[in-house]
C-alpha cells in the first residue's frame, strides 16, 4: 500500500489534518497512539521503562507518569535515547502490522518524529503540515497549559521548520487559515495520492 508520512513540530496541526483524511475515508495510523498502547500495564515496553529510568516515572496505581518522562528525556539526551531504543522499532513493526490489514489506494502514517528518527524511508511520501513557530507556541500553551520554556525545549528538540519544508514531498498550510480553507488543501492532496497510488 502506498504510505503517505504525515509529519510537522508540535502543534502544528497533524492531529486536524489526519482527522480530515479521515472524513475522507483514507486509513490514518498514528504513532503517538501505538506509542500509548505499548506501554500500557503488563505491555513489556513498560518493564524495560522500569529498567531504564526507575519509580520516578510511575504514578502509585503503576501508569506510566508521562510528564516525569518527559521532563526527564527532555533534559537529557542520553536518556531520550534510551526510550528511542525501547519503543521506536517497536513502534514501526506496529504501525506495519496495521497497514498489512489494510485495503484501499492510500494511508496515512502519521509520525511526529519521522525526520528525527531519520525513517523517512518508511514511507513512500512526506507530507509536513506547517505553521509559524510563535503559533506552535500558541495553541500548545492553549491546549497543555505548559509554560513557554517548556514548550521551546521540544520544539529546539525537533528538527527545524526550514529542515522540514526543504525535505518534504508535500506541505500544508495550517497558520491563520480557516477549517474550510485547510480541508481545501487536504482535499487537493486527497486526489493527488489517489492519482499517484493507482495501479499502472
Amino acid at each position: 500500500m502506498f504510505k503517505v508520512g504525515l509529519t510537522g513540530g508540535i502543534g502544528c496541526g497533524k492531529t486536524t489534518v489526519s482527522t480530515l483524511f479521515t472524513k475522507l475515508n483514507i486509513p490514518v495510523i498514528d504513532a503517538d497512539d501505538i506509542a500509548h498502547q505499548l506501554v500500557e500495564p503488563d505491555q513489556p515496553a513498560l518493564f524495560e521503562i522500569a529498567g531504564v529510568f526507575g519509580d520516578k516515572v510511575f504514578n502509585p496505581d503503576g501508569s506510566l507518569n508521562r510528564d516525569n518522562l518527559r521532563d526527564i528525556i527532555f533534559s537529557d539526551p542520553n536518556k531520550k535515547l534510551a526510550l528511542e531504543a525501547i519503543l521506536h522499532d517497536r513502534i514501526f513493526i506496529a504501525i506495519q502490522e496495521r497497514i498489512n490489514l489494510l485495503e484501499g489506494p492510500y494511508c496515512i502514517a502519521s509520525i511526529p518524529l519521522l525526520f528525527e528518527i531519520h525513517r523517512t524511508q518508511f514511507v513512500d511520501r512526506i507530507l509536513v503540515v506547517d505553521c509559524p513557530i510563535e503559533r506552535q507556541i500558541a495553541r500548545v500553551k492553549q491546549r497543555n497549559g505548559w509554560p513557554v520554556a517548556r514548550i521551546q525545549s521540544i520544539i529546539d528538540s525537533q528538527v527545524s521548520r526550514e529542515y522540514r519544508l526543504i525535505h518534504a514531498d508535500d506541505v500544508i498550510d495550517n497558520s491563520d487559515i480557516s477549517h474550510s480553507k485547510l480541508a481545501e488543501q487536504v482535499k487537493k492532496l486527497h486526489n493527488l495520492y489517489l492519482s499517484i497510488s493507482a495501479p499502472g
